[in-house]
Parts: structure tokens; C-alpha cells; sequence
């Protein structure tokens, strides 16, 4: 163990501030997790991941189920039924191309409910952390993907669209919020 032992009165009030400072760290924590927050809810509307990467698109099926789901539009073996939404062909009536217009379906993870990205929150780990998340039970398979042999509920794989994790700007945002809390 090293020891070292200062006499500077300047440098001793400033090691005497700075484990005031550090004795609660829980202000600057919950400052994190807001900013985390916002953050991670700002990639729904860019539809990219916290290292800028686009998320994969919502494929065929997903929208097609999208406008019948919403409309009791399937049979318990995810067989479409003809409604006012889908011709007989399985193509979209006009009813059905005005609810995929609506605009609900335009990017993935925004929904009609918007559930997911209205649910992201901070909460804060004892004294010493902040956990960014959100109780959404499919938050899960959303950030990390997964496949329809993995889930058998599944209508099929879901790609990974990140939305948790830290981005460059984050991480200086951090620094930032760190060092205004550490500042004399």
C-alpha cells in the first residue's frame, strides 16, 4: 500500500471537498439516468441504435400482421382471415391501406400503443449505480432479437434493434454531468 501525505492547505481543501462530493453520489446518478433517458428514448425517432446503426426495417409479415392484429384479423394458426382489411388474395383493401398509412408501422419499435419508448426509465442502483430500462416484458427480444426456434410464440425472428446501451455523446454527457458534480 502506498501513503502519501499532503500538507498543502489548497490541495487539502480540495481532497476535503471532493470526498464531500463523493460521499453521495446519488445526485449525479440520477442526473445520468434523466439524461440516459432521454437519450435512449431520442433513438425511436431516428430508428437507430446507440452506436448509430439503423435498425432492420419491419419486414412484410410484421406489418401485415400489424393492420390485421390490431383488427382480429388472424386465425389461432396465423392464417389471415378475409375481412374488411385484406381481400381474399391477401392483398390490402383500401380500409387496410388507410391503417397502414396511419403512420403506426412507419419505423420498427413504434407501435400503436407506442408502449415500448414511453416506458423507458432510470432507477437508481443503491448509492453507487442508475439502470436504464424499461418492464415492458418484450423489451428483451427487441435489444437483443431472437428466433422463432428459440421463441416458439414468435410469428417469426425478430432481428436485434438496440435501443439500451451508451453512445459517444452519451458517454461525454456523462463525463460532463461528473465533472460539474466534481467541480469546486
Amino acid at each position: 500500500m502506498i501513503t502519501i501525505q499532503v500538507n498543502d492547505r489548497q490541495v487539502l481543501d480540495v481532497l476535503t471537498e471532493l470526498s464531500r462530493k463523493t460521499s453521495n453520489l446519488r445526485p449525479a446518478l440520477k442526473e445520468i439516468g434523466l439524461d440516459m433517458v432521454a437519450s435512449t428514448k431520442a433513438r425511436f425517432a431516428t430508428a437507430t441504435g446507440p452506436d448509430g446503426t439503423p435498425w432492420e426495417a419491419n419486414s412484410s409479415v410484421t406489418i401485415d400482421r400489424f393492420v390485421g392484429l390490431y383488427n382480429k384479423n388472424f386465425r389461432k394458426d396465423g392464417s389471415l382471415v378475409p375481412n374488411k382489411n385484406f381481400k381474399k388474395d391477401g392483398s390490402l383493401t383500401k380500409r387496410g391501406e388507410n391503417a397502414l398509412a396511419s403512420g403506426a408501422v412507419k419505423k420498427p419499435l413504434t407501435g400503436k400503443m407506442e408502449a415500448l419508448q414511453t416506458t423507458i426509465n432510470h432507477q437508481l442502483v443503491g448509492s453507487t449505480g442508475v439502470s436504464i430500462g424499461s418492464p415492458i416484458v418484450y423489451a428483451a427480444i427487441q435489444q437483443f432479437g431472437g428466433t422463432k426456434a428459440q421463441f416458439p410464440h414468435l410469428w417469426g425472428d425478430i432481428p436485434a434493434r438496440p435501443f439500451l446501451g451508451m453512445s459517444d455523446a452519451d458517454k461525454t454527457n456523462i463525463l460532463d454531468i461528473i465533472g460539474r458534480y466534481l467541480a469546486p
